[in-house]
C-alpha cells in the first residue's frame, strides 16, 4: 500500500502533541519578571521537547521519503512510534514542573529511550520491506548515531538519580546531535 497516509496521519498526531505540549505552557498571573523567571525551566524543557518531536517529525519524513510502500506490520510500528512521541507531553510537564527531581528526569529519559527505540523498529521494518539494496537500507547504514544515542540517554536515566543536571544536559547534547537533519537519506535518494 502506499505511505501517504501513513505520513499525512503521523503529520496530523505530531502536531497534536506539539499543541498539546504548548497548552501545558501556563500564562504568569502579573507582570513582574521574576514569575516570568520562575516559568524558564518549564519554558526550557518545552523548547527541548519541542526540538526532539520536531527531530522525529523531520527524520521521520526523511526516511519515508526514501520508501515506496508500507505494510500492516509497519502502520503498526509508526503507531508505537506515535503512541511514544504522545507520551512527550506529560514527561515535557512533570520534569517542567519538578525540573532537578530525579524521578521526572529519569521518567524524561526512559520516553526518550523508548521513542528512539520505536523509532528503530520502524527504521528496520522499512529497511526489511524494501530490502538491502534499497535506497532506505543505504541511506540507515549500520545508525551508529542511533545506537549512541540510546546509550547515552540510558546512561542518563540511571545519572538523573544521582545528578539530574547531567542528565538533562545529556538530553539536550543528544538532540544537538540530531538537530541537523541526518543526510545520509538525502545522498541515499540522489544515488550517492
Amino acid at each position: 500500500m502506499g505511505k501517504e497516509r501513513l505520513t499525512a496521519f503521523t503529520d496530523g498526531v505530531v502536531a497534536i502533541i506539539i499543541t498539546i505540549m504548548v497548552l501545558e505552557l501556563k500564562v504568569p498571573h502579573s507582570t513582574s519578571l521574576g514569575d516570568l523567571a520562575a516559568m524558564a525551566p518549564t519554558f526550557l524543557t518545552y523548547v527541548l521537547s519541542f526540538t526532539y518531536v520536531a527531530i522525529y517529525w523531520n527524520n521521520h519524513h526523511h526516511m519515508l521519503a526514501a520508501v515506496k510502500t508500507v505494510t500492516g506490520p509497519i502502520l503498526w510500528a509508526n503507531m508505537h512510534l506515535l503512541f511514544w512521541l504522545s507520551v512527550v507531553p506529560f514527561a515535557t510537564a512533570w520534569m517542567g514542573e519538578n525540573h532537578l527531581a530525579a524521578l521526572p528526569v529519569a521518567t524524561y529519559g526512559v520516553v526518550l529511550i523508548m521513542n528512539a527505540t520505536a523509532y528503530t523498529i520502524l527504521m528496520l521494518m522499512l529497511v526489511r520491506n524494501e530490502g538491502p539494496d534499497s535506497a532506505i537500507a543505504r541511506a540507515m547504514g549500520r545508525d551508529w548515531k542511533g545506537r549512541i544515542s540510546w546509550l547515552a540517554y540510558a546512561a542518563a536515566i540511571a545519572l538523573a538519580f544521582f545528578q539530574p543536571i547531567a542528565a538533562k544536559v545529556i538530553y539536550l547534547v543528544v538532540a544537538m546531535v540530531w538537530f541537523i537533519p541526518d543526510p545520509r537519506v538525502e545522498r541515499a535518494l540522489k544515488g550517492g
